[in-house]
């Protein structure tokens, strides 16, 4: 295809990217104008990938199928060998930006386990979900724009299980319902409580000390990755940045709730979204004058 077919499927990635909101940083004024089509044709693939896995009363087995042919699309589309303007566009974003394919077939993996698999034994068994759910994206955006080094993806890393596991502890009340469960089942027993009274959303202390347990673990992680926008460009610094606030907003709310996100989901408001950014323009500005003291 020419580079005519490769601008129609970035345009088709960027309209589908401004139609939805996500935590996952999507097309925003964080994001360089040069690479919003870059995002937006990741965006595209990590989409399309989740909902085939999310297809309703699909049974498993045909769900997975799906996700195979996907893979098999993007082995293709890895060779050059394109079906859709979309799927140039993604190939010239890996291949101009040096992504890793590996990460995009991660996360491919983590969408196949989500169909088969709603309960973990251990919570090592979790986090090795979330090092194919999330992970992967935050990778992908450092190297876009060209940070490869080792220890920025071990801090990255932090930041994105720890995102993910607040996310599980925020839809607590969704999944309940779909019969799904994001908490150790050896950590729900140790509590002296049974699988099926989470599922059945009972309002008791010892589910909310476990839920407890479980968010001050989450933000512990999110802490271990701190140190991360300190090491970036001022843009992408800020966008990390108020993706570690707003996922540490969303456990402050988990806290105020008085740990019962599993009757009722926490949700931020437009207030919370002010707060998200004025702190992490100040985060921003502080990191800034204090490399400046440093440097003098």
């Amino acid at each position: 295809m020419d580079d005519s077919n490769i601008e129609i499927g970035y345009k088709t990635a960027l309209k589908l990217a401004k139609s939805h909101y996500e935590n996952f940083p999507v097309v925003s004024f964080f994001v360089p104008k040069e690479l919003q089509k870059d995002v937006a044709v990741i965006y595209w693939f990590a989409r399309t990938a989740d909902d085939i896995a999310d297809e309703g009363e699909t049974p498993p087995v045909d769900r997975n199928k799906e996700l195979n042919l996907f893979l098999d699309r993007f082995n293709a589309t890895l060779a050059a060998d394109y079906k859709t303007e979309i799927d140039a566009a993604l190939h010239s974003t890996i291949k101009t930006r040096g992504l890793d394919p590996q990460l995009f077939k991660d996360l491919i993996s983590a969408f196949s386990q989500d169909i088969t698999v709603s309960r973990y034994n251990e919570f090592y068994e979790i986090l090795d979900y979330c090092s194919r759910s999330a992970n992967p994206v935050g990778r992908l955006i450092l190297q876009l724009y060209g940070y490869k080094e080792e220890k920025l993806y071990t801090l990255s890393d932090k930041i994105c299980t720890s995102l993910q596991l607040i996310n599980f502890y925020q839809d607590l009340s969704i999944d309940f319902k779909r019969n799904r469960l994001y908490i150790p089942i050896r950590e729900i027993l140790s509590s002296g409580l049974t699988s099926d009274q989470l599922l059945q959303q009972q309002d008791a202390e010892g589910i909310r000390n476990l839920i407890k347990s479980q968010v001050e673990r989450a933000v512990r992680i999110m802490h271990e990755g701190s140190g991360l926008p300190g090491e970036l460009n001022l843009r992408l610094k800020l966008q990390i940045a108020a993706t570690i606030n707003g996922g540490l907003k969303i456990a402050q709310k988990i806290v105020e709730s008085g740990y019962s996100s599993h009757i009722r989901r926490p949700v931020l408001s437009k207030i919370d979204y002010f707060i998200i950014l004025t702190k992490s323009l100040s985060n921003v500005f502080t990191t800034s004058q204090s490399d400046i003291k440093k440097k003098q």
